[in-house]
């Protein structure tokens, strides 16, 4: 049992540093002058999805969940 809290621990800690790395790595929200302008519906903007920023907004979704998910369960007080 303590091998396992071992391991959660381990993948608690390598979460934590991937999250911190992906959401630094990501543009602000803001959208600056182009937006007044009407840049904002440029080709990355509609397939956003599929671009850089998109795969970045994915893992932090997923890191996120995993993150709260190990919390929970290392904070159950069962080990």
């Amino acid at each position: 049992m303590e091998i396992l809290r071992g391991i959660l621990i381990a993948i608690f800690i390598l979460d934590s540093i991937v999250l911190t790395g992906v959401i630094l790595m990501q543009e602000g929200k803001s959208a600056g002058l182009g937006a007044i302008a009407g840049a904002a519906d440029t080709y990355w903007g509609k397939n956003k999805g599929r671009s850089m920023e998109g795969v970045l907004v994915q893992i932090t979704k997923i890191g996120v969940i995993l993150f709260l998910l190990l919390a929970v369960v290392l904070n159950l007080g069962i080990w």
